[in-house]
C-alpha cells in the first residue's frame, strides 16, 4: 500500500456522496467553503443508485401495467398486453445513471472536488483515502454491498477542521439466511432480476418489503410476505397498517404475520422454506426466490472511528446532538448512520443544518423528528408524519381524531381509486396537529401539505378555515379535519 504523504487541506470534507452528503457539500460550497466529497461507489449513494429513485421507476412501470389491466373499466379496449422485465429494469437503471451523472455536474458547477475511494479517519482532522488499484476487485466489492476497505489499494491523504460522515447504511442479513444473489436476494438483486420469478417470499414488511411485494405481485408473481411481528408496517399507525394489509391481500399478496423461519433448503433454482406461526403451526412452501428485506446496518466499520471520540449508540448508530455534532470536535454525522428514521430527506436536511451551523449562520434550528414524514410507494401508498394514535395516547395527550375515506371524494372516484383513508390526530384542548396517517393513491404527495401544516404549527381550526381546490384529492385533508369536529360534509 503506497502512501502519498502530501496532505491537501479543505474547509469541509464530506465522506459519502448520498442525498445527505452531496447536499451538504453543495451547501458548503454555496457558503464559500473549499469542499471535497469522498465517495466509494457512485454519486447519489444507495438512495439514487439502488434505492429511492430506481425503485420508484420500477413501481411506475408496475402502475402503468396495472392501469392497462383495468383499462376496460375506463371505457378503453386493450386487445393484449405484455411486459419485458429487461426493458423495465433498463429504464430504471438509465434513470439512476442520468441522475447520478447530474449530481456529478452539480459537483463541477459548485467547484467541489470529488475523490473516489474509501475514507478512514486518521485523527486530528486527517483522512486517509484508500483507492482500489484493480477495477475488477472494485466491481466485486460493490456487488457484495460491502463497506470493507479493499486489500489491494493505495492511499492519498486530505485534511479538514470539519469532517461530515455521511456513509449511509447497507442491507442487514439474517444469521440463518445466506444471500447467494441467485435464489436468495438482497434489494439489489430484486431490482435487477434476469427474469420474473413465478413465486417470491419477501421477509420483512417495512417499506422495502412491501414495495417489492407490490411490484412483483403486479406482474403476476405469487408473492408471500412474512413478518415476525403480529402486524405489518410497524412504524405506521395500527389502523392504517390494517387497512393497507387488506388492500395488499386484495391484490393477491399472501401475508403471514407472527411468523418465523425454521429452515431453508436451497436447491439450484428454488428454496424450500419451513415457517412457524405463533399458533405453533408449521407451514412448508417452495419459492423460486427469497428476498431478505429485514432492515439495514449503519456503515460505521472501517471508518477509523476508534481514533476519535465518536461514540456509537444502540444498533451501532453514531450519537449526535441537534446540529449533527459527534463527541469528536470537528467531526459530524448525518443520514442513515445517525439512527431512525432512515430517510433520504432527513439526511439532506441534516446536511444543510450541519453546514449552516458550521458557518455560524443565524436562526439555524435542529430537526424535529416528529415533523419528518415517511412515505411508502407501494400500491396502495402509505404516508405519515407525527404521532400515531397509540403513541399520542401513550404520551398522555387527550386527542380528537378525524377520518375521511377516499370513497367520499369525487376526484378519487373519477380516478378509479376509491379505496383509501385519511386519519388526522389533534390535541383536544389546543387543536394542535399531532399526527397524520394516510393510505391510498398519491398519498405520498398529499402528505406534504400536512407536514407544512405541522411545521407551521397550524391548528385544527386553521386547516378547517383553509379553502381547498375542487375537485382534488387534497379536499380529503379538509374533510378529515372537519370530521374531527363531527362536521364532515361528504360522509
Amino acid at each position: 500500500m503506497g502512501i502519498n504523504m502530501q496532505t491537501d487541506s479543505y474547509d469541509v470534507i464530506v465522506v459519502g456522496g448520498g442525498p445527505g452528503g452531496y447536499v451538504a457539500a453543495i451547501r458548503a460550497a454555496q457558503l464559500g467553503f473549499r469542499t471535497a466529497i469522498v465517495e466509494r461507489e457512485a454519486l447519489g449513494g444507495i438512495c439514487l443508485n439502488w434505492g429511492c429513485i430506481p425503485t420508484k421507476a420500477l413501481l411506475r412501470s408496475a402502475d402503468i401495467y396495472d392501469y392497462i389491466q383495468h383499462a376496460k373499466s375506463f371505457g378503453i379496449e386493450v386487445s393484449s398486453s405484455s411486459f419485458q422485465i429487461k426493458d423495465i429494469i433498463d429504464r430504471s437503471r438509465k434513470i439512476a445513471k442520468q441522475l447520478s451523472d447530474g449530481i456529478g455536474m452539480l459537483m463541477k458547477k459548485n467547484k467541489i472536488d470529488v475523490i473516489y475511494g474509501y475514507a478512514r479517519l486518521a485523527g486530528n482532522g486527517i483522512i486517509d483515502i484508500i483507492q482500489q488499484d484493480n477495477k475488477q476487485n472494485a466491481e466485486e466489492n460493490k456487488s457484495k454491498n460491502s463497506s470493507k476497505i479493499p486489500s489491494s489499494s493505495s492511499n492519498i491523504r486530505i485534511s479538514s477542521p470539519h469532517i461530515i460522515l455521511a456513509t449511509g447504511a447497507r442491507a442487514r442479513s439474517l444469521p440463518n439466511l445466506t444471500i447467494d444473489h441467485k435464489v436468495i436476494w438482497d434489494y439489489r438483486d430484486a431490482m435487477t432480476p434476469p427474469e420474473m420469478p413465478q413465486s417470491l417470499l419477501v421477509i420483512g414488511s417495512g417499506a422495502i418489503g412491501v414495495e417489492f411485494a407490490s411490484f412483483y405481485a403486479t406482474f403476476g408473481c405469487k408473492v408471500t410476505l412474512i413478518e415476525i411481528a403480529d402486524r405489518i408496517l410497524l412504524s405506521e399507525d395500527d389502523e392504517i397498517a390494517t387497512f393497507a394489509r387488506k388492500m395488499f391481500e386484495q391484490r393477491g399478496i399472501e401475508i403471514i404475520t407472527s411468523a418465523d423461519i425454521l429452515n431453508i433448503k436451497v436447491s439450484d433454482d428454488s428454496a424450500k422454506v419451513t415457517l412457524q406461526t405463533s399458533k405453533d403451526q408449521s407451514i412448508n412452501k417452495t419459492f423460486d426466490r427469497i428476498l431478505s428485506a429485514v432492515g439495514v446496518l449503519p456503515n460505521t466499520d472501517d471508518l477509523g472511528l476508534e481514533k476519535t471520540k465518536v461514540t456509537l449508540g444502540k444498533g451501532g448508530y453514531v450519537e449526535i446532538d441537534e446540529f449533527m455534532r459527534t463527541n469528536e470536535p470537528g467531526v459530524y454525522a448525518i443520514g442513515d448512520i445517525t439512527t431512525f428514521p432512515l430517510l433520504a430527506h432527513k439526511a439532506s436536511h441534516q446536511g444543510i443544518v450541519c453546514i449552516e451551523k458550521i458557518a455560524n449562520l443565524p436562526n439555524v434550528h435542529g430537526i424535529k423528528k416528529e415533523n419528518i414524514p415517511g412515505c411508502t410507494y407501494s400500491s396502495p401508498q402509505i404516508a405519515s408524519v407525527g404521532l400515531t394514535e397509540k403513541a399520542a395516547i401513550s404520551a398522555g395527550y387527550k386527542i380528537r381524531i378525524g377520518k375521511f375515506p377516499f370513497v367520499g371524494n369525487g376526484k378519487a372516484i373519477a380516478m378509479g381509486e376509491p379505496q383509501g383513508l385519511i386519519k388526522l390526530i389533534f390535541e383536544e384542548k389546543t387543536g394542535e396537529l399531532l399526527g397524520a396517517h394516510l393510505v391510498g393513491t398519491e398519498v405520498t404527495e398529499l402528505i406534504s401539505t400536512l407536514v407544512l401544516a405541522k411545521t407551521a404549527e397550524c391548528t385544527e381550526n386553521e386547516i378547517i378555515a383553509t379553502v381547498f381546490p375542487h375537485p382534488t384529492l387534497s379536499e380529503m385533508l379538509h374533510e378529515a379535519a372537519l370530521a374531527a369536529q363531527n362536521r364532515a360534509i361528504h360522509i
